[in-house]
């Protein structure tokens, strides 16, 4: 058995041990049929295996990974009470993998599959804001610190995969997993994707031991489904695909990433699960990706409207590129398939043998098993607790500030908190969140306490989606006797035990008593703020009490309801565990804000699309009835003080085609000094119009970007580099090329406030 034997490289392991493989073992290495949280259960004797898992090891002779093992929320109904205790977590993935290793006749260790959109999806995992939130810090190397703290944490439970959104570019906002999406913009979701990769896997392929394999979903076009509808198709030709949406994968790949998950959606009538040239022409062939693709829940059965079979739904998957199932039924049929003559168990070798190669690579082969002291020590531990702050900090965008009225006084002598997002904290968690311990995570309100000498007087006043005023009374009461009102309004993508979910796990949120405004399968056609929000602000505006508004929310909501009834309006997305304490800073000064939008927010739902890099026309874009521009731009964010930008200056003002080909660069440079009196972070944005081209470009695009931190009357020169690819477009051929021309360049403090110079690339 040369697979056993470490002196050899992993193709020669893996090739010993495929030959040696039944029909029946190699397709139980492609399906992860079972939820994983059905594997065990919870007696007076401890955690124990069920018949279930066994007879699904029994079904492949082994099998492929195990998802959610670890996972809780109202779908899976784990909680405290029946789940697996943390410290026990280790012992619990030991035993399973000792189960399979022991009741098999290859031994093959175990993938133990788990969700991490923002954070481990299990008891006392650490919650993170979501991508929405950390798109807005604009800094990818304090994501990459964070998601290598969220490694630890799964890998110390014995895990090894991590499922993870960074895909999904925010074209939609309507769409509920919009709160997913790391930006609308390209670039930055690729530097965050980059960044989360780094994180989870490290920069160094024999240091997998000890990391998770990033699992990047979902490829592709998701945020892009017509009428913002969950899993809906994505109407784009090959050309926006590129431009926008393959960015993020790429980015992945070049990093190192070892997987990918299938979208659900259609693109231009090919089911991604189905879409050959993505998964297998674009992913593998052109960019080289040499890790697994793994299917969406139960997405590969949704192929039956099309294939007729399960059989058939499987060889169509298969054949397109996905490797390992989710759910599905087809995935169990793929020995019958094969036998029918449907497919080739050529195919089902590829597969196997990319997840086979995944498994050495992390180690499984050599050492299957997990310290059980390690998730005692390495779970919610201080410096992840103080990490999430910082994210949580950096991620709230300060969008209004009339007449300074923050930071506020910690002095103030009576402050009223107001708002269903003022004290719920699953409100500010998001979707795929574990079940929260009662003293975990702090509230706006708890902050707002923890930081203020003030009396501080709290009243609900409405519910996010409800239509009922009875709590109006008391909260424009609190909002008379105080001296500023902190509105906690937004959205919510708070689970609970009383909605129905999907065969997938997507919430179905209809006249049930769910907040729900937000998350997987909660879409909107209004962008308002739900329910009876809006009406409160303008009540509590009526009393004369000025309003600082708090928004809690996972996508960007309209907000042309409420801005002028506010003095200052705080955007803190969904902030996570520590981000009532982030908020509570910097409403009283103890934190500079320094987020900045990732993406732009609307006026109206009517004017969608409203991200800010659209095609030119060539003219002013305009409606008679709205304004065209957004309400807040991408890019934009206030700060406690004033940053002055001067002296935007090119090292080369031109350069020949073939220098930029030669892995040449232009340098932008930009001066950039903060003139108030307080410190404070600066993100410095560099945007390009190409002015001559062969195919219409956009009106900007981002291609570089800085954060900085300036103390008072500081100034820094912040330069940052063009290269080929960001100065290269898909021509009228669909070629990647460099064309001849003049290109404007914007750089400032957003996608509006720019200084602009010029620069011509020259032919030959």
């Amino acid at each position: 058995m040369n697979y056993k034997d470490k002196s050899l490289s992993i193709d020669e392991r893996v090739e010993d041990l495929l030959s040696q493989m039944t029909l029946k073992e190699k397709v139980g290495q492609l399906n992860q049929k079972m939820h994983g949280w059905n594997a065990y259960k919870k007696t007076d004797k401890g955690i124990e295996l069920t018949d279930e898992f066994k007879e699904q090891v029994a079904f492949g002779d082994g099998m492929g990974a195990l998802y959610g093992l670890f996972r809780s929320d109202p779908w899976s109904a784990v909680t405290y009470e029946n789940g697996i205790p943390t410290k026990d977590s280790a012992v619990v993935t030991n035993e399973i993998q000792r189960y399979i290793i022991t009741n098999t006749r290859l031994g093959i260790p175990l993938l133990f599959s788990e969700e991490c959109p923002h954070g481990h999806q299990a008891l006392d995992g650490t919650m993170i804001p979501t991508n929405i939130g950390v798109g807005s810090t604009w800094n990818p190397k304090l994501m990459e610190e964070v998601y290598g703290l969220v490694a630890e944490e799964i890998r110390s439970r014995g895990a090894h995969l991590g499922l993870i959104s960074t895909l999904d570019i925010l074209r939609e906002p309507r769409w509920g997993r919009s709160e997913e999406c790391f930006s609308e913009d390209p670039y930055l979701a690729a530097k965050m994707t980059e960044s989360v990769v780094y994180g989870l896997q490290g920069k160094s392929p024999e240091n997998l031991h000890n990391k998770v394999a990033a699992i990047l979903k979902h490829f592709c076009a998701q945020g892009a489904g017509e009428g913002g509808r969950n899993a809906a198709p994505a109407n784009i030709g090959e050309r926006e695909l590129r431009e926008i949406h393959l960015l993020g994968m790429r980015a992945g790949v070049n990093a190192g990433a070892l997987g990918c998950m299938a979208a659900y959606n259609e693109i231009d009538g090919i089911p991604c699960h189905a879409n050959s040239k993505l998964l297998s022409d674009i992913l593998r062939d052109e960019w080289g990706f040499e890790g697994v693709v793994m299917a969406d829940g139960v997405a590969v059965d949704r192929l039956l409207m099309q294939a007729g079979s399960y059989e058939r739904a499987a060889a169509m998957a298969l054949e397109a590129g996905v490797d390992l199932s989710l759910w599905d039924t087809s995935f169990t049929r793929l020995e019958d398939a094969v036998r029918e003559g449907i497919t080739s168990e050529s195919y089902i070798d590829r597969a196997v043998k990319r997840i086979l190669r995944l498994k050495f690579s992390l180690g499984l082969f050599d050492n299957p098993f997990t310290d059980e002291e390690l998730p005692g020590k390495v779970v919610g531990n201080v410096t992840f607790q103080q990490k999430n702050l910082q994210v949580a900090r950096e991620s709230v965008v300060l969008l209004k500030n009339q007449s300074n009225i923050l930071p506020l006084s910690k002095e103030l002598k009576k402050m009223a908190v107001i708002g269903p997002n003022a004290d719920e904290i699953y409100n500010q968690l998001g979707d795929y969140t574990a079940i929260q311990r009662e003293s975990r995570g702090t509230t706006i309100l708890d902050g707002i306490c923890q930081l203020s000498h003030s009396e501080v007087t709290y009243a609900k006043g409405c519910s996010v989606r409800g239509n009922s005023r009875e709590g109006f009374n008391e909260a424009i009461q609190a909002a008379k006797m105080a001296d500023v009102a902190i509105v906690a309004i937004g959205g919510s993508s708070m689970r609970n035990f009383d909605i129905s979910f999907d065969n997938n796990g997507a919430a179905i949120v209809t006249d049930n008593p769910s907040d729900m405004d937000c998350g997987e399968g909660v879409d909107l056609a209004d962008l308002s703020l739900g329910g009876m929000q809006e009406e409160l602000v303008k009540e509590i505006s009526a009393t004369g009490t000025k309003i600082v508004a708090v928004l809690i929310q996972g996508r960007p909501h309209a907000l042309t309801g409420i801005a002028d009834f506010c003095e200052a309006i705080l955007c803190g997305w969904y902030p996570g565990q520590e981000g009532g304490r982030a908020i509570a800073e910097i409403l009283f000064g103890d934190v500079n804000p320094s987020g900045k939008l990732s993406v732009s927010l609307p006026r109206s739902s009517s004017q969608l699309p409203v991200y800010y890099n659209y095609k030119d026309q060539g003219r002013k874009i305009h409606y008679i009835d709205t304004p065209a521009d957004p309400l807040y731009p991408f890019g934009f964010g206030l700060s406690y003080t004033t940053f002055e930008y001067t002296n935007f200056r090119l090292s080369k003002s031109k350069i020949n085609r073939s220098f930029l080909q030669n892995d040449g660069h232009v340098e932008v440079s930009i001066d950039v000094k903060n003139v108030g009196d307080i410190a404070g972070a600066e993100v410095i944005q560099l945007y390009i119009k190409d002015l001559e081209a062969s195919v219409t470009r956009r009106v900007k695009e981002l291609k570089g970007f800085a954060k900085v931190w300036l103390d008072p009357n500081e100034s820094k020169s912040v330069s940052l580099s063009l290269k080929k690819d960001d100065l290269s477009i898909w021509n009228n051929n669909m070629e990647f090329v460099i064309e001849p021309g003049n290109v404007k360049l914007f750089a400032g403090k957003n996608s509006e406030e720019t200084l602009e110079t010029q620069l011509l690339i020259e032919d030959e």
